[in-house]
């Protein structure tokens, strides 16, 4: 088993980004790495004023937004989970589930009230965009790891370590490796399905994609299900912890 050597770390996506490649790979394949998970955050982080998203967030209803590339593989991604999910999955939060749609390379806004936030998928689809782009520099393999939202390739296994919110530290949880793994944390207090209300939890998920890892530990988390069907569907296992 080989040492992940080199590593570096760039505040990005609200969080700490981190890329980890093997001892003598160039500098440039970090720049390449980070490159990549900047041009999602440019697309659809809604604290940038220039991104697709924020664009949305500020037009009035019945406006047609043209979607650069990302915004639209991640906002259809979005779409059908919300779908699959019954609603479960919500980018707009609450604000208008119903309130906007995706036509060709369009966003619609449908609603003068709904928004959308971006941060429960989006933040995965980076991770994978950095992914391929370190695979398409010819590395043999590497990890990226966005504030807990993490992707391996290739042989190298990455341990993985869990933040105990009742009294502090971290918890071994396993290896990964050619993979992804995602954790989010939320309170139950709200729902009576979960044990232990007014607790912080977590919920976890391993997926072959970030972006699904990143997406299903909020459909779990809201519906405390680690057997929801839409994990089996994108290969994915779920723990509440």
């Amino acid at each position: 088993m080989q040492t992940l050597a080199l590593r570096r770390a760039r505040p990005m996506l609200g969080t700490l980004v981190e890329i980890n490649l093997p001892a003598g790979s160039e500098q440039a394949c970090f720049a390449l790495g980070f490159a990549a998970i900047a041009e999602v955050q440019a697309c659809l982080s809604r604290f940038d004023p220039g991104s697709d998203v924020a664009h949305f967030n500020a037009a009035a209803a019945g406006t047609h937004l043209r979607l650069r590339a990302h915004s639209l593989r991640v906002l259809r991604a979005a779409l059908a989970l919300q779908n699959a999910s019954l609603g479960l999955f919500d980018i707009s939060q609450g604000s208008g589930p119903l309130g906007w749609r995706v036509e060709q390379d369009r966003l619609l806004k449908l609603e003068h009230a709904v928004t959308l936030n971006l941060g429960g998928i989006a933040k995965g689809f980076a991770v994978d965009q950095g992914v391929k782009a370190l695979r398409q520099a010819g590395l043999a393999w590497a990890s990226v790891n966005a504030g807990g939202d993490l992707r391996v390739f290739g042989p190298q296994t990455v341990a993985l370590k869990l933040r105990q919110e009742q009294g502090g530290g971290v918890c071994d949880f396993g290896q990964l490796a050619d993979g992804a793994f995602a954790t989010s944390h939320f309170s139950d207090s709200s729902r009576s399905r979960l044990s232990g209300g007014g607790v912080t939890r977590h919920v976890s998920v391993a997926a072959p994609r970030c972006i699904w890892a990143d997406a299903l530990t909020k459909i779990v988390a809201a519906s405390g299900d680690t057997a929801h069907p839409l994990l089996a569907r994108l290969g994915a296992s779920a723990w509440l912890h």
